[in-house]
This record gives C-alpha cells, sequence and structure tokens, in this order.
C-alpha cells in the first residue's frame, strides 16, 4: 500500500504477514497503536530478510541497514522507509531502550543460517530476543513511563509464545530448509535432520516436539503466576498470550507435520479481548 502514513503503512505489512498480532493491536489503547504497530511491523520486516534473500550477505547488509538507521548512522532519507519512520518515532515518543532492538537484529541475524540452535538454552535465548522482547517493549508502551510490571512475565510469556509457534511452523520450517529444533534435543531422541526436513515423522521427533510444548507449558504457568502484578493499564501488552494455553493444547493433539494444528481463527478474537480486558491468558 502506498502511503505517507507510517501506521496505515505498518497496519497493512501485518495484516498480510502477521495477522494474529495485527488482531491483538485491534484490542490496544487508541494512544499506543502507532507505536506498537511500528514495533510489530518492524519484526516482521526484519523476520522476513531470510525469505527474501538468496544468501546469507545480502541479509546481513538488510539487517545492518536496520542496525545503521537505529544508532543514527543511517545513509540517506532513512524515514523513507515507513516502517523505520514509525519505529524511530516510537522510540523517541515512548523513550523506549534500543538495545532490546538490536538484540532483536542479532537474533534474526541468526536465522539466515540453516543450522538448527545448538541447545534449549540457546533456543530460550532466541525466543528471549525476539518474541519476549517484543511483549516487554509493548508493556514500556502503554505504561507511559510508569510501572511496566515484571518482566519477567515478558520473558516467560514470550518464550511460551515462541515455543508454541515453533513447534506450529515445523511444517513451514522445514520447507523452507531450516530446523529450529535445538540440536542437543534432537540428538536426545535420535531425530534425524535430514528425515525432518523431508517431512517424515518419528518417534523421536513426537517426543523431541514434546519436550518444546513441556518447556513451553511451564514459562506460560510461570508468566501465569505474576498476572497479578501487571498494572491495569499494561494488560492489553499480553493480551497475545491468551493464544498460548489453546495452542499449546492444540497441538498435543496433532502430528508434527499435521496443516490444521493451529486455532480456528474465530476463536481469537474473544480470547484476545478477554486477555487485554481483564488480563486473563
Amino acid at each position: 500500500m502506498e502511503t505517507d502514513d507510517p501506521f496505515v503503512h505498518c497496519d497493512a505489512l501485518l495484516a498480510e504477514g502477521d495477522p494474529e498480532r495485527r488482531l491483538a493491536c485491534s484490542f490496544l489503547p487508541e494512544r499506543a497503536k502507532p507505536a506498537i504497530t511500528a514495533i510489530y511491523a518492524f519484526n516482521l520486516e526484519v523476520a522476513r530478510v531470510r525469505e527474501l534473500v538468496s544468501d546469507t550477505l545480502p541479509g546481513e547488509i538488510r539487517l545492518q541497514w536496520w542496525r545503521d538507521a537505529l544508532e543514527g548512522r543511517g545513509h540517506g532519507d532513512v524515514r523513507a522507509n515507513p516502517v523505520a519512520a514509525g519505529l524511530l518515532d516510537a522510540i523517541a515518543t515512548h523513550r523506549l531502550p534500543l538495545k532490546p532492538f538490536l538484540d532483536l537484529l542479532d537474533a534474526r541475524t541468526g536465522d539466515l543460517y540453516d543450522d538448527p540452535p545448538p541447545t534449549l538454552n540457546d533456543l530460550e535465548g532466541y525466543c528471549g530476543e525476539t518474541s519476549s522482547a517484543l511483549l516487554r517493549l509493548a508493556a514500556l508502551v502503554l505504561a507511559e513511563g510508569g510501572d511496566a510490571g515484571p518482566a519477567s512475565v515478558a520473558g516467560n510469556g514470550g518464550t511460551a509464545y515462541a515455543l508454541a509457534g515453533i513447534v506450529l511452523a515445523l511444517p513451514w520450517h522445514a520447507s523452507q530448509g531450516r530446523v529450529m529444533l535445538p540440536q542437543d534435543v534432537m540428538e536426545r531422541y535420535g531425530v534425524d535432520h535430514a528425515a525432518v526436513l523431508a517431512g517424515r515423522s518419528s518417534p523421536g521427533l513426537v517426543a523431541a516436539r514434546a519436550e518444546l510444548l513441556d518447556l513451553a507449558e511451564r514459562r506460560l504457568a510461570e508468566a501465569r503466576a505474576e498476572r497479578g502484578a501487571i498494572p491495569k493499564a499494561v494488560r492489553a501488552a499480553y493480551a497475545p498470550l491468551a493464544l498460548v494455553g489453546p495452542r499449546l493444547a492444540r497441538l498435543r493433539r496433532t502430528e508434527p507435520f499435521a496443516v490444521d494444528a493451529d486455532l480456528p481463527e474465530w476463536s481469537k478474537p474473544l480470547r484476545l479481548w478477554a486477555a487485554a480486558a481483564f488480563g486473563r491468558f
């Protein structure tokens, strides 16, 4: 969509590439929508760099452009990019720290390579620098300089959200020549990397997948244990977590390469609304 309005552009990007987070944005206060939409659009832009390049070098160049833009070293008119314009406005208006954005870029640089995460701890770190960071930044926007609640809610909840997404995306990742299951987990259960890429299930893959689901459930439970400490003004930042529990339950009932493993779209709005309004996730 051609538009001079960064928010309209970012919203259109999410509608196409990240409809779930876009739906979550519909339950945000109007004052926070432009900034959080821009943050999510930035994440989408850098997440899909891997799909847009044929080699790692042009991917790293694209991600370096974002680092330079964030650090004020960008060449040319950085704000000609509407996502960059919206993001820089969000950072300035809400006095957001730069480090989470730079860490997210580092994590997305790893996406350019096909190697699985070496360990489960490495995968948790990746989830923290991506999904958890987005939740925390949204909370900071909504807090408007006040109490954003415990950072551990974003840490644990974001990890749960990301792990559920990684298990759900297993067939898609395999079709892209990528496996996000940690190497140590695959070795523990005797999972063959080539078989996963070929879309072949096995008892070992089922067991490895179950370990990730178990971890996601533990992290979600830890986030839920601190729901009472989330200020009312910040609840909407954590609305996406309302989808994690039902998604994990559904994934438990499906095979690794099932094409209908996700929640039905009609079920998502009410869950997101309840989480945004009452903190129910």
